[in-house]
């Protein structure tokens, strides 16, 4: 199976992989869905420049913990932070009802603080449903190019080699190699 990244290269994925990219989507792709003020946004917000989303429910927020973990690390010792957009989507759709929904929000609310990142909800399903058909009950990670064109996609908890390949592809579009990650 392979993934290609914005029309430059290939990248071979392992078949075995939990639930592995499909081809990335040649068009910019978009969705409005609510930050955590409960009001609507646009991901087509995030333009110009890369875009790493994680859509994840309440249960897998640690799945790929060392890839966030590893981005954040990368990220501000290589200046990678500055030349992407790192955005979180929290699916939500189980807690849109009252009070529950209330509740979420307060709490995505304190883990951008945390982060300092934005997380946007996704009250809905939006991305589990055509053209994004994201799984809901995993994590997953998207890269996407200053345009909104997917250009790698994988859902599950990523090993070590396929964190290197989701690095490989950021540093494809960033036109910038991006070292491994070395271990003390």
């Amino acid at each position: 199976m392979t993934t290609r990244i914005a029309g430059m290269l290939t990248i071979a994925l392992l078949a075995t992989s939990p639930v592995l990219a499909t081809e990335p989507r040649a068009v910019p792709m978009d969705a409005t869905l609510r930050g955590s003020d409960g009001k609507e946004v646009a991901l087509s917000r995030w333009r110009g420049k890369p875009v790493i989303l994680f859509y994840e429910d309440r249960h897998s927020t640690t799945l790929n913990g060392p890839l966030k973990d590893a981005l954040f690390s990368r990220g501000q010792a290589l200046g990678l932070l500055d030349a992407a957009w790192v955005v979180a989507v929290a699916n939500l759709e189980s807690f849109d009802f009252f009070p529950a929904r209330g509740i979420a929000l307060s709490h995505v609310r304190d883990e951008e603080k945390k982060w300092g990142i934005p997380i946007l909800v996704d009250l809905k399903g939006t991305l589990g449903t055509a053209p994004w058909n994201l799984p809901t009950k995993t994590s997953s990670v998207l890269l996407m190019d200053g345009a909104g064109t997917v250009v790698y996609r994988y859902s599950g908890r990523m090993n070590e080699r396929e964190r290197e390949t989701f690095f490989h592809a950021l540093g494809t579009l960033l036109g910038r190699d991006i070292p491994k990650e070395t271990h003390p």
